[in-house]
């Protein structure tokens, strides 16, 4: 296949910066102007806003990064609608998904492009993303975020799942097989769309290489709600892939009872040992952390277990009132 034929889009949002530190939009954009190839090589890198950022600082950042084309969609537009519409705005062959609250490493987008070259089979590509980790809510984050640590991989090989802010797909296939924007979810519509996906057949591919980090809740109320509306997904993914023919448990060990929880526990721990040896001095300082941070994640299951549109709900009506 010829390099040069391939085009690309890169798309981003600005829906999942409520929470989030508004200066981690300016850095994010940075590391992508440092990519290779340049932003510029993309056919066009389109921001979805949904009214999230202020209109000075996307000012500010078009006059800094001219290639960047905002697009305005309504207010409330979500997350996944956001990116869903900009593939359908995009007009090359790949779409690269990107969040503006994350890091990208130098390479990141050669290597997340590099396996379409290899195989037009190829469809979707998705790299690895992990948590910023420093001090003790770095190491506790590393350990009870959503995010498992860097595998240390270094060959292509097939995925269970992937993460929408460190992907890319074919836009064709994409549109063709998109992803589930109305599910009673916060997040985690990949995870049904990378279920679904691998049941028709298509497989997964994760390129290890292209590494990404994302920044960990941003403030208390954010910490709060973000781990209980973690355990609100869980009860959702459970119950949305049990119906029908979906008979399976999740992939994910960690929804898979007390074992998978200590086998992830293990996993993480040491992974993030080999990634940052610090982490065993922070380790029993974080522990306070993780407990409440679990805790969340039980207690938001719990509820959703009796309730479970509540947690969703009550988080929707604190952003309207934002």
């Amino acid at each position: 296949m010829n390099h040069e034929l391939l085009s690309f889009s890169i798309i981003l949002e600005t829906e999942n910066l409520v929470n989030a530190d508004l200066n981690g939009l300016s850095r994010s954009l940075s590391s992508l102007a440092a990519q290779e190839p340049s932003p510029t090589c993309a056919n066009e890198v389109i921001l979805i806003d949904s009214g999230d950022a202020p209109a000075d600082l996307l000012q500010e950042l078009c006059h800094l990064y001219p290639w960047i084309k905002i697009h305005e969609a309504p207010i409330g537009t979500g997350y996944y609608q956001s990116k869903m519409l900009g593939a359908k705005l995009a007009t090359g062959e790949i779409i690269v998904f990107y969040d503006s609250d994350c890091l990208y490493e130098h390479y990141w987008l050669k290597v997340i492009l590099q396996p379409f070259y290899q195989s037009e089979n190829i469809q979707i590509v998705a790299g690895e993303t992990a948590t910023v980790s420093a001090g003790i809510y770095g190491t506790a984050m590393a350990m009870t975020y959503i995010f498992p640590q860097f595998s240390g991989q270094k060959e292509l090989a097939p995925a269970k799942q992937y993460f929408l802010n460190n992907v890319a797909f074919r836009r064709e296939f994409l549109l063709r097989y998109p992803i589930p924007t109305q599910l009673p979810l916060y997040r985690g519509n990949c995870v049904i769309h990378a279920h679904d996906l691998r049941e028709q057949g298509f497989t997964i591919w994760k390129q290890p290489q292209a590494r990404t980090l994302h920044a960990p809740p941003n403030g208390l109320a954010h910490f709060f709600w973000r781990f209980l509306l973690i355990g609100h997904d869980y009860y959702w993914q459970k119950r949305l892939l049990r119906r029908g023919k979906k008979q399976d448990q999740l992939d994910d060990p960690a929804m898979n009872g007390i074992s998978g929880k200590i086998q992830v526990f293990y996993d993480r721990l040491h992974k993030m040992v080999a990634n940052d040896p610090r982490h065993i001095f922070f380790f029993p300082l974080a522990i306070p952390v993780m407990f409440v941070s679990a805790s969340l994640i039980y207690i938001g299951y719990l509820i959703s277990l009796q309730k479970p549109n509540y947690l969703l709900e009550q988080y929707s009506k604190i952003l309207d009132n934002h």
